[in-house]
């Protein structure tokens, strides 16, 4: 499902523990690293395609999350040149997210990413909320900064006094 301008609709996962750490997975065989994300099918909501990508993903169920937020819009990136297939229609130049803020209310155990057929991510880890943007591949780095720029406020008050500290 491509927009009349060219961008798919897609979900973008942001994951915290208690901690105030994020979660970040590199997709098999490559060095890239990135949040969950995936495209929305045509006979979903942006919400529903968040939980089955979750499931897909990181193999965690709605009960082992709590919803605490989401981007108040789409936020839009375009694929490099090289990317963008042409032979394919219609033509797909970006991709526009809505991203969510999940936080971790079930064990860590249940982390799974080997949970569908084809698995995405071959390791995980959980990172300062710093650490993305700049681990991020180019091109996605500015709706990394905005989704986090609009969402870690809410982490922020989540985790505040976790560790004991006001």
């Amino acid at each position: 499902m491509i927009d009349r301008e060219g961008y798919r609709p897609n979900v973008g996962i942001i994951l915290f523990n208690p901690r105030g750490e994020l979660f970040w997975a590199r997709r098999i065989g490559e060095e890239a690293w990135q949040f969950p994300q995936g495209g929305i099918r045509a006979d979903e909501t942006p919400e529903e395609a968040l939980y089955r990508e979750l499931a897909e993903e990181v193999g965690l169920a709605p009960e082992d999350v709590e919803l605490v937020g989401s981007t108040r819009g789409w936020l839009r990136y375009k694929l490099p040149r090289r990317l963008v297939r042409r032979r394919r229609k219609p033509v797909c130049i970006g991709q526009k997210q809505r991203w969510f803020l999940l936080q971790l209310v079930g064990p860590e155990g249940r982390v799974r990413l080997d949970a569908s057929e084809k698995p995405e991510f071959d390791h995980w880890r959980w990172v300062d909320p710093e650490k993305p943007v700049n681990e991020v591949i180019g091109f996605k780095r500015e709706v990394y900064r905005r989704a986090l720029d609009e969402l870690l406020p809410l982490v922020h008050q989540r985790t505040r006094g976790s560790d004991g500290n006001p």
